[in-house]
């Protein structure tokens, strides 16, 4: 099979390529000179190759553009959260050692000062409209040459995820020793694992942020693969329906959040629109309720695709007929992965024992940036990862999850790390103690609720409650904010310190199943 969106679309550069959220069309090859000028724009700034270019955008061309641009000349490509605050965001850059920061006017004000306190060069900001101390990106593009760059080599995404510790880190994979063509062919093989060819009129919705790892995973293979991808915006459910119809979509990646508000349109809503086209409904990044998956397939037919893995790797994929025939599986292993069950004391679990997932992926180990401890401790001897989630195997083989990382919230598909929370909340002068986690919420699955332990002397009620939320609103990105704050005497602590904090969630979730 030829090999990735650089063939495509020099062998048809009229195809349509991306698709924006306000509706404009860029051809593949438009899309290709775009991703052509960057690369040799970032390498007249010196970028070479293991080198890192970091971007803070909207859903569009522009993102898209700047990934390929880095995987054709060997570059580390980071897509930050624009959600996140400036210290957050200043972080990632200087841990990413980013030497050029794409942005956009939207962020201006984060992404300015996030710059400077990274030390990202003045010659390495670039910006789509006006931002403080950036260049702008039209004119960066401009003056280099839209022509594919000599001597290119595969890039790589390097997402970052947080662990226990709270502070993200970024999964770092090998450059691989490729041309960029050879690496687009392995990267299109995941799409294979769901059946979705190259080609074949196949267009794909974008519909959530493209920092997420799947978005720019899905997005990225589609374009590989000779595919259109139309991106969202703010995403809605009714739009999703509009235009998987107006662009007859044949796949998208979701989280069963975005399932549930769909489901909750009006029923002449749901029957206005065409969408015979879906294919490939694929979903993953939270548990799906079981109902809310029966009734989606009840609707879209059996479309509806599952699979389990991690911005490290992964992982299992559940067809929809697996599904339906093993209700809450997340499926078998992918042919190119490895996956095992461990008890505490690493000793094989039977089948039907839950115990901690471990999974090696042919070809793709990772280590956390900087951080060769966790990296350590994440591996055993035998190349496995794990990210602490525990499940069990059925005697066919199937996997189902019971219980994800001990503390991680999943709100609406995104991941929320507590500990993160509870460190900026301690270091509010009237906080003695803090837990956050995570309680049910009926639309995103999970919300987060902190409680607090009160400096001595200071009276616990909405005053403080106040302060505390005041306090956060500088320091943390607004959806990392716990939605309702309690005070406690005491926390529950052991003698050695550690947190008791099943003893303050577990009542929350009684008569509530967290994992189906």
């Amino acid at each position: 099979m030829p090999g990735g969106f650089w063939y495509y679309a020099q062998e048809d550069p009229d195809a349509l390529a991306v698709v924006d959220p306000d509706g404009t069309e860029h051809t593949a090859g438009a899309v290709l000179a775009r991703a052509n000028r960057l690369a040799h724009g970032l390498r007249s700034l010196g970028l070479e190759r293991g080198d890192t270019v970091a971007a803070m955008l909207p859903n569009g061309l522009h993102p898209l553009a700047t990934y390929l641009a880095a995987l054709q000349i060997g570059l580390y490509y980071v897509p930050i959260n624009y959600r996140l605050a400036a210290p957050e965001v200043a972080y990632i850059l200087a841990d990413a050692e980013a030497k050029a920061f794409v942005t956009h006017t939207r962020h201006a004000a984060v992404a300015a000062r996030a710059a400077t306190e990274a030390g990202i060069p003045a010659a390495g900001r670039v910006a789509v409209g006006e931002v403080e101390g950036f260049g702008d990106l039209e004119d960066f593009c401009s003056a280099q040459s839209p022509d594919l760059p000599a001597g290119r080599s595969a890039g790589s995404a390097m997402h970052y995820t947080s662990g226990t510790t709270g502070r993200p880190k970024g999964v770092r994979r090998r450059l691989p020793d490729l041309d960029p063509d050879t690496s687009a062919e392995l990267f299109t093989a995941f799409l294979g694992l769901f059946g979705i060819p190259h080609r074949d009129g196949n267009v794909h919705l974008s519909t959530s942020p493209n920092y997420h790892t799947a978005v720019t995973t899905f997005a990225g293979n589609a374009l590989h693969a000779g595919h259109a991808v139309v991106c969202m915006d703010r995403w809605d459910p009714e739009e999703t329906l509009r235009l998987i119809e107006r662009y007859r979509c044949t796949h998208t990646h979701m989280v069963p959040t975005q399932f549930h508000r769909m489901l909750a349109l009006p029923d002449e809503t749901k029957a206005r629109y065409d969408l015979s086209s879906m294919r490939w409904a694929i979903h993953a990044a939270a548990p799906c309720p079981i109902e809310v998956k029966r009734r989606m397939l009840e609707w879209w037919g059996p479309v509806i695709w599952e699979y389990y893995g991690a911005t490290e790797g992964g992982g299992t994929l559940a067809s929809p007929e697996d599904w339906l025939r093993y209700p809450g599986t997340v499926g078998k292993v992918w042919p190119i992965s490895e996956l095992k069950i461990l008890d505490d004391d690493r000793k094989p679990c039977p089948p039907g024992t839950p115990g901690i997932i471990w999974m090696r992926m042919g070809g793709q180990d990772f280590e956390y940036k900087g951080d060769r401890r966790k990296t350590d401790e994440s591996h055993d001897a035998e190349g496995f990862f794990t990210v602490g989630d525990v499940g069990y195997l059925n005697e066919d083989g199937y996997l189902f999850l019971c219980d994800r990382k001990s503390d991680m919230i999943i709100a609406g598909g995104v991941n929320i790390y507590p500990a993160e929370i509870e460190g900026e909340i301690l270091a509010h002068p009237d906080v003695a103690d803090v837990a956050v986690f995570g309680i049910p919420d009926d639309d995103m699955g999970e919300q987060v609720k902190a409680v607090v332990q009160p400096r001595e002397g200071v009276v616990p009620g909405d005053a403080l409650a106040a302060s505390i939320m005041d306090h956060l609103r500088e320091r943390l990105a607004k959806y990392k904010w716990p939605r309702s704050i309690d005070f406690i005497d005491e926390m529950p602590r052991e003698p050695t310190g550690k947190l008791l904090k099943r003893q303050l969630r577990d009542p929350y979730w009684e008569g509530r199943d967290r994992n189906i």
